[in-house]
């Protein structure tokens, strides 16, 4: 390896998760599938558009809005703890919307808040020959990013 190069490294072991909001607050680990925590944003931080000249213009949008799911092999203690969040926020909009879902990686540095985080729904449930996986999405109103040092440049 060239002089001055590192190995960069990365494992779920690392990353710390949890979730707080009206009628609990738990780790978000234990039980995670393969597919982990995935977080995608709703919407594209730019909007260009095209004049009939062939000049443009961006729009910079403010909203940091998107979605994360939470994917739990069947068997995981994490389905029911996440179904009992879901049962105590559902039948009111004073609880609904007010998780936060907060990940960070102790290796590489990301730290990540989600604000405003609603279920989106229950998992789907499939009972089969094999146990599979139960996916938790949520809706989130905020991201706030502050990635590490394997994190630099993206954004």
């Amino acid at each position: 390896m060239p002089e001055g190069r590192t190995i960069s490294t990365y494992s779920f072991l690392d990353v710390m998760a949890s979730i707080s909001g009206p009628g609990g607050s738990f780790d978000l680990k234990g039980g995670n599938a393969e597919e982990g925590i995935t977080i995608t944003r709703a919407n594209a931080k730019n909007v260009m558009t095209a004049g009939a000249d062939g000049s443009v213009m961006h729009s910079l949008r403010a909203e940091d809005s998107g979605t994360a799911t939470v994917t739990v092999l069947k068997t995981s203690p994490l389905n029911s703890m996440l179904a009992n969040l879901y049962n105590a926020q559902k039948n009111s909009s004073t609880t609904w919307g007010k998780n936060t879902i907060s990940l960070r990686d102790m290796v590489n540095g990301d730290d990540i808040t989600l604000s405003g985080c609603a279920f989106q729904t229950p998992p789907d449930l499939n009972y089969a020959t094999e146990g599979g996986t139960n996916a938790w999405p949520f809706d989130f109103g905020k991201i706030d990013w502050k990635p590490g040092t394997a994190g630099q440049g993206r954004g």
